[in-house]
């Protein structure tokens, strides 16, 4: 199956309003930024977002937050000023969650579990229901449910829920047509798991190879997890789609 498109924003425009998606990436590595940009090209909103962090620019995420699509973001380091200037005057609700959480919560989605118990974030204001999710007014309006706790080896535990998002939104170095990916080193990070907790998963590539040019043991996300494959936001040659077609054949 030859899962490689050409024309990105005729793709990505399948995203919906209010849609959740899950966004790989740590910082600005690997982050799909051609995607993340191209949402907000053509105009999405009311978007919840499950990803590492904003980042500390106004690209990709930080651009979709300033320009006002992100309802709620689902992070574990938000470091962007900005983005708390958003938060404070009640215009983006903010689900603040452990890193570790928040990528065995992608994982627990995408292989099927539906929710697991961690000692993280026990006995703290993102358990107890008391951290503000939203502020209205400069005054905390809504705040993050408690959460089910439960004691293992004496030791408590919190009740955290997979996420299955409606997209996922990676970032890869290399893929087949068939959506078989490889990440460069560090930008590995959240990429593989967005994916796989994403319903509809979307990879932006910057090197399109053959089909069986990937060796399996070099493989880092199976194309069983991939939907679409685009290239980055670099012009792509007329003559591409003939050529994708070509290896997939190869």
């Amino acid at each position: 199956m030859n899962k490689f498109r050409t024309d990105l924003h005729e793709e990505l425009d399948a995203v919906w309003d209010g849609a959740s998606i899950a966004v790989g990436g740590f910082g600005s590595s690997g982050r799909p930024d051609a995607l993340l940009n191209a949402l907000s090209d053509l105009g999405k909103t009311d978007l919840h977002l499950y990803v590492n962090n904003v980042g500390d620019d106004f690209t990709g995420i930080g651009r979709l937050v300033m320009e006002g699509r992100v309802r709620r973001l689902t992070a574990s380091f938000p470091v962007l000023p900005e983005f708390y200037e958003e938060y404070f005057a009640g215009r983006v609700e903010l689900e603040l969650i452990p890193q570790g959480t928040l990528a065995e919560r992608m994982r627990a989605g995408g292989a099927g579990i539906a929710a697991f118990f961690t000692p993280s974030g026990a006995g703290t204001m993102l358990a107890d229901g008391t951290f503000p999710a939203s502020y209205s007014g400069g005054e905390p309006d809504q705040r993050l449910p408690a959460k089910e706790e439960r004691v293992f080896g004496g030791r408590p535990h919190v009740l955290e829920y997979g996420i299955t998002a409606d997209f996922g939104l990676v970032k890869a170095q290399q893929a087949d047509p068939k959506g078989n990916a490889r990440f460069h080193l560090s930008a590995r990070n959240f990429n593989p798991l967005a994916a796989m907790s994403g319903r509809t998963t979307f990879v932006e590539v910057e090197r399109l190879l053959r089909a069986g040019d990937l060796d399996p043991d070099d493989i880092h996300l199976p194309g069983v997890f991939v939907d679409h494959v685009v290239m980055t936001a670099s012009p792509i040659p007329a003559d591409l789609p003939r050529r994708a077609a070509a290896l997939t054949k190869g």
